[in-house]
C-alpha cells in the first residue's frame, strides 16, 4: 500500500496493491498493521455502501463529537469527484477544500480523520461506494456544511437530498473540532 498525505494534514489517499490475472483483480483496501504504522485509526465500527446515479451529490457530511468518526472511502464501481473540507479549528488548512478522482479503475482509497467534511459527486453513469466509519451513525450527531461552501463542483444543479439542501454554509458553521 502506498500512503500519500494530502494537502489536508492527516488525510491520506491510499493506493492499495492490486493483484490482477486472467480472472480479474484483487484489491486489499485495508491492512491493520500498515494503518497502525501511520498512526491511523484501525477500528471501524460500521460499514455501508451506496449506489448513486450520475449527477448525484452527497455531502458535505460529518458527525459531531462525541460520535465523530474517521472513515475509509472507496469506489467499487464507477467514479466520483470526492471533496474534503478541513473544519478543525487551528488547522493551517481550515476551510480548505481538496478534490480527488476516486474510482474503481484506480482502486484508490481515502482515509479521512475526524473534523473533515466529506462529499462526493457521481461523474460516471452510476457509482457504488463503500464507507467504513470508526463510530456508529448517530442521527443526533449528524451534520455538515453546504456543498455551495466550496466552488469546485462540476455543476450548479446537482441531485441532492433535502438534508443536503439545508446544511449551513461554511461561513455560518461553528466548528467543535480542534486541530
Amino acid at each position: 500500500m502506498k500512503f500519500i498525505e494530502t494537502e489536508i494534514k492527516d488525510c491520506y489517499e491510499i493506493f492499495p496493491r492490486e493483484m490482477t490475472d486472467l480472472r480479474g483483480k484483487l484489491v486489499k483496501t485495508f491492512h491493520e498493521g500498515m494503518f497502525k504504522d501511520k498512526g491511523l485509526e484501525t477500528h471501524f465500527a460500521e460499514e455501508y455502501f451506496s449506489v448513486s446515479q450520475k449527477g448525484v451529490l452527497r455531502g458535505l457530511h460529518l458527525q459531531f463529537p462525541p460520535y465523530a468518526y474517521s472513515k475509509l472511502f472507496y469506489c467499487i464501481d464507477g467514479s466520483v469527484l470526492d471533496v474534503l473540507v478541513d473544519l478543525r479549528r487551528g488547522s493551517p488548512c481550515y476551510g480548505k477544500a481538496v478534490c480527488f478522482d476516486i474510482s474503481a479503475d484506480k482502486a484508490n482509497v481515502l482515509y479521512i480523520p475526524e473534523g473533515i467534511a466529506h462529499g462526493f459527486y457521481v461523474v460516471s453513469h452510476n457509482a457504488t461506494i463503500i464507507c467504513k466509519t470508526s463510530t456508529v451513525y448517530t442521527p443526533g450527531s449528524d451534520g455538515g456544511i453546504s456543498w455551495k461552501s466550496v466552488n469546485i463542483w462540476p455543476t450548479d444543479n446537482p441531485i441532492l437530498s433535502d438534508k443536503d439542501k439545508n446544511l449551513p454554509l461554511l461561513k455560518d458553521f461553528v466548528s467543535p473540532f480542534k486541530f
